[in-house]
């Protein structure tokens, strides 16, 4: 097992001053031997070269070489350029977990120019179309993770044996038993200045769920990917397996992502609310023009805020066989509402489809993507709908004029695939690459015969 906790109590692991000379000494105080140069490829997982430290000025200057053929989305062939990381160094931290590290987020380059189909260079561009109209994209992105255990024969289960009960949410046995976990992500967030401010005990049994504050949304994505890696190692340290999956079985209540989003004006105004607002949500028009694009392209979105086979387990319509779920299907929005695709906490508003599987980077650019449309169109989304969705047939729904969110993952690829908006937003290469490898994944799933198969038709016939 490694060495833990390597600063002193209080101090922050991210340094002070911006600048080379500045970022060098942070690091030699620190005792720091290596920084791994990171982006993520298409599916929002992070890929890294560990850098020695004095070669820093070369990462920041010249960039990192990968071979961009070598992963997942990159939209590169292995005779050409190769893919550059050139490391930000407002994105330097260390990494508690791992003494004599830190890490850097860095913008990817073919060629001397922004790869348009890295998806941080994607999120990037959105958020510069935000600043010239003198805004910014805050989100708070709310993680669900199930902390499990491999069996001797190869099964899994929860990491505490114990946490068996039939409704675990809150439990606070089921949280005190997973603190050896928890606290040690927690410590390693708080060190490196990621205000982490509620952990519970989820629906599901070995489900937890760690809140940390909002930000600007590039810096949310660097956050979330730093948090799952601080997840991952202090997990395979314990013994235990992480698990971002969207739905581990059918019997557990699914891991979510749910995206917290206001803008702000130039004076860090949350341009969103409004005391005002004759419907009581505390919106703005802005902001109701903002969710009236995201509902309009809710479809096409699915697909990038859920973008696996297994994220339509979660995302169903009528009862499962976890009970109750988080997951909503209904293409509305409502005050509160935990049944609708929209939900306004009052002020802001809250998407509730993503899952733990998303590519932060992607899903907030896209959200960008959409929200503006609606602004710029000025869209209306209409009444809030303030029912329990799960309480009405589909045909009630209908009878509504609500639509339901696409129930499998070739559903909703090819409606991104015929998305206008997001083909121009996000760039064709991206949305050619994106759809290909989905379609792909699609495909194999369909060709893999499943134990529930087996089981229904091996004598049945």
């Amino acid at each position: 097992m490694t060495e833990q906790w390597s600063w002193a109590p209080g101090e922050l692991a991210t340094p002070e001053s911006l600048d080379i000379e500045g970022a060098k000494a942070f690091l030699s105080a620190h005792k720091v031997r290596y920084v791994l140069a990171q982006f993520v490829d298409i599916y929002g997982i992070a890929k890294s070269k560990a850098v020695p430290v004095d070669h820093l000025d070369g990462l920041v200057t010249d960039g990192v070489g990968f071979a961009g053929g070598g992963v997942f989305g990159l939209r590169l062939a292995p005779h050409e350029a190769q893919y550059i990381v050139r490391g930000d160094l407002e994105t330097l931290k260390l990494l508690p977990w791992a003494p004599g590290y830190a890490r850097m987020m860095g913008t990817g380059l073919v060629s001397g120019r922004m790869h348009a189909v890295d998806t941080r260079n994607m999120l990037k561009m959105q958020v510069a179309r935000l600043s010239e109209r003198g805004w910014v994209l805050n989100t708070g992105i709310e993680p669900e993770f199930s902390l499990f255990e491999r069996t001797t024969d190869g099964t899994v289960r929860p990491f505490d044996a114990t946490d068996t009960l039939r409704k675990p949410a809150y439990d606070y046995r089921g949280l005190s038993r997973a603190r050896a976990f928890l606290e040690r992500v927690t410590e390693s967030l708080k060190a490196v200045g990621i205000d982490v401010y509620q952990i519970d005990h989820e629906d599901a049994n070995g489900q937890y769920e760690i809140n940390f504050n909002y930000s600007d949304a590039l810096n949310s994505a660097d956050n979330i990917t730093l948090f799952k890696m601080v997840s991952a190692e202090v997990a395979h340290e314990l013994g235990a397996i992480c698990s971002f999956m969207p739905k581990p079985k059918s019997s557990m209540t699914g891991n979510g992502m749910h995206i917290h989003c206001s803008l702000a004006d130039e004076n860090g105004r949350n341009i969103f609310h409004d005391a005002a607002d004759p419907q009581g949500l505390g919106l703005s028009q802005l902001a109701y023009h903002f969710t009236a694009g995201i509902l309009a392209h809710a479809r096409p979105l699915t697909a990038l805020l859920a973008p696996s086979v297994n994220s339509y387990k979660r995302l169903v319509v009528g009862r499962t066989a976890s009970g109750t779920t988080w997951a909503p299907v209904f293409v509305a929005y409502g005050d509160n509402n935990r049944t609708a695709m929209v939900r306004v906490p009052y002020g802001r508003i809250e998407i509730r489809v993503g899952d733990s599987g998303m590519n932060p980077y992607l899903a907030q650019a896209a959200l960008i993507a959409a929200g503006l449309d609606g602004v710029d169109r000025k869209l209306d989304p209409g009444a809030p709908h303030n029912v329990n969705f799960y309480a009405l047939t589909p045909a009630e729904v209908a009878t509504r004029g609500i639509d339901m969110l696409p129930q499998n993952l070739s559903e909703a690829i090819e409606d991104l695939a015929a998305s206008d908006l997001f083909r121009t937003a996000l760039g064709a290469d991206f949305l050619d690459e994106f759809v290909g490898l989905k379609r792909d994944e699609w495909a194999d799933y369909h060709r893999h015969v499943s134990d529930w198969e087996t089981r229904q038709y091996l004598t049945f016939f």
